[in-house]
């Protein structure tokens, strides 16, 4: 019989993902393990029952209904079999609700959790993102009835009552241009407010509720001061309501599992979260958030992508032995592990710094550190997912491009990452947004305490004359607006890894003591690779090549 290629297998994302157990193991009081390895037990479990529907099932996308046989307006979209377990397995699990609880490892954990589920999930996870950031700015805004009516559904842990919010509010101005906001909100003759409207991106319009910014009639007809940020609840029972109708369903590159729609709306009820005015300063602890997730997405989809390659690596026979002992083949594998571990650092550093900033147990430094680091994380592992997820492709060959291997699935999936909740060069404008000040000295003085107790002196000095790299840049082009912004993009990428280079130093330092050489290896090949990404901005190069 003629040979046939045994597929990858996918080993236990939990029991086999050294990174995460040494986290854990690390930064975690060993009393609150034992629940939550149950759940993280139980997610590894199912994504590898999930992978093995990829691999065996004709992939499906949702379906959009807008009328049904009588003509009536139904707007029913079909779900896939993973979207349909979403809510049992988000509430058995605590995938939202753990990360509200009162105490300075809730977002560890739950985004622990996160990680594990996502993939699995086929982009569940992004209406999760979504209802966990409405759940943070509802907190944050004080209202007391929305946090009473809202927020019991949104952390529910039983799947009947479980609400899923959405995050209206891309227009087809753009994305990041929010002032431009056409969508209107107007009191009706009993002072409901009510909006009027277009919405082009809307990601989770399955979800039972969302949060949308609108001008109030009479405002101001252009900029962000004059929005305000309104709650709105999407179904009548076990009907949409009449006032928001779904235009048509996006045909998308990839998370093509997950219904993102066009939606008008006709006159929806909404309810103010806060005051009539600076709806998008409202908007930014749910920012926080959701950039948070699609950190933790985004290494989660790297873990997966070398996952598989490397098992493939054992299984794969090329001139004679396996492609796991090809040295060259061996080399790229080991490049990938290493940016991963990296960007797995600084992401779960995120993660727990945000509880840590939620519970009021943060240092003054951790705040600011948090503010600077969470778009540094989003940017540069958005960006990685993709690299990482390409490289893994080729290591598969010809079957890396075929579809139902599931594979190419891992790339398109990936592009998202660099675009959701902001594009590479908006949070690379935000960076430096954020390193107003002296905030700089603040991320210096969080890596030289991340970097106390490790020896690798030639990464220790690497990390150090980095930053100063970056200081003596941000110096040389402060005064000119222009130049600072055209290199806002390499800065912003040098920090990051810096900042994951001295996260890798730390967990280095601490593995060392327990007999596992394997960080101090990816620490070594990270810096390796080097850290410093700045660039001499050229504006009138730019022009030139341009015109």
């Amino acid at each position: 019989m003629a040979f046939l290629q045994d597929p990858p297998q996918l080993s236990h994302p939990y029991r086999s993902d050294r990174s995460l157990l040494a986290l854990l193991d690390r930064a975690l009081p060993t009393e609150r393990r034992a629940t939550l390895d149950v759940d993280l037990d139980a997610l590894g479990d199912y994504a590898q029952i999930a992978w093995q529907r990829v691999c065996t099932t004709t992939r499906r996308k949702p379906v959009l209904t807008q009328w049904d046989a009588w003509g009536r307006r139904v707007d029913r979209i079909e779900l896939t079999p993973a979207w349909q377990e979403g809510a049992s397995m988000t509430t058995r699990h605590a995938v939202l609700a753990a990360g509200h609880a009162n105490h300075q490892h809730a977002r560890l954990e739950q985004f622990a959790r996160v990680y594990l589920y996502h993939l699995a999930s086929e982009f569940y996870t992004c209406p999760l993102a979504m209802t966990d950031g409405a759940a943070t700015a509802i907190k944050a805004s004080g209202n007391q009835a929305l946090i009473e009516r809202a927020l019991p559904h949104f952390l529910s842990r039983d799947a009947s009552t479980l609400w899923l919010s959405g995050q209206w509010m891309t227009e087809t101005h753009g994305g990041s241009d929010v002032g431009n906001t056409e969508t209107v909100a107007r009191q009706d003759s009993e002072g409901q407010w009510r909006l009027y409207g277009r919405k082009w991106f809307s990601s989770a319009v399955v979800g039972e509720a969302a949060l949308a910014l609108a001008r109030p009639e009479g405002a101001a007809s252009r900029g962000t001061a004059a929005l305000a940020l309104f709650y709105v609840e999407t179904m009548d029972g076990a009907q949409r309501k009449p006032q928001l109708q779904i235009d048509r369903l996006k045909d998308k590159l990839g998370t093509q599992e997950l219904p993102t729609a066009e939606i008008h709306l006709d006159g929806l009820p909404a309810w103010p979260l806060a005051e009539l005015a600076n709806g998008v300063r409202q908007v930014a602890p749910m920012l926080n958030v959701t950039r948070t997730w699609n950190t933790i997405c985004a290494v989660a989809s790297m873990a997966r992508a070398i996952s598989l390659a490397r098992d493939f690596a054992t299984r794969r026979q090329a001139f004679g032995r396996p492609l796991i002992e090809q040295p060259l083949h061996a080399h790229t594998l080991a490049d990938m592990q290493a940016e991963f571990e990296g960007a797995f650092a600084l992401a779960f550093e995120v993660a727990h710094l945000l509880g840590r900033v939620e519970q009021q147990a943060a240092e003054p430094h951790e705040a600011t550190a948090l503010r600077l680091l969470t778009p540094l994380a989003k940017l540069w592992t958005g960006k990685l997912a993709v690299q990482i997820s390409s490289e893994a492709l080729e290591c598969f060959g010809g079957a890396g491009y075929i579809e139902d291997t599931g594979l190419p699935q891992l790339l398109r999936d990936a592009q998202v990452y660099a675009i959701w909740e902001g594009t590479t060069n908006v949070l690379s404008l935000d960076t430096l947004r954020a390193l107003a000040g002296d905030n700089l000295a603040a991320l210096r003085t969080t890596c030289a305490a991340w970097l106390e107790r490790n020896d690798d002196m030639h990464a220790v000095s690497a990390i150090r004359q980095t930053l100063d790299a970056a200081a003596r840049w941000l110096d040389q082009h402060a005064s000119t607006r222009d130049q600072l912004e055209a290199g806002a993009r390499g800065l912003a990428f040098t920090l990051a890894r810096c900042a994951a280079a001295a996260l890798l130093a730390r967990q280095a330092s601490w593995s060392s003591q327990h007999a596992d050489p394997r960080p101090a290896a990816a620490l070594h090949r990270f810096v390796g690779r080097g850290l410093d990404r700045l660039v001499a901005p050229d504006v009138d190069n730019t022009a030139l090549l341009l015109g």
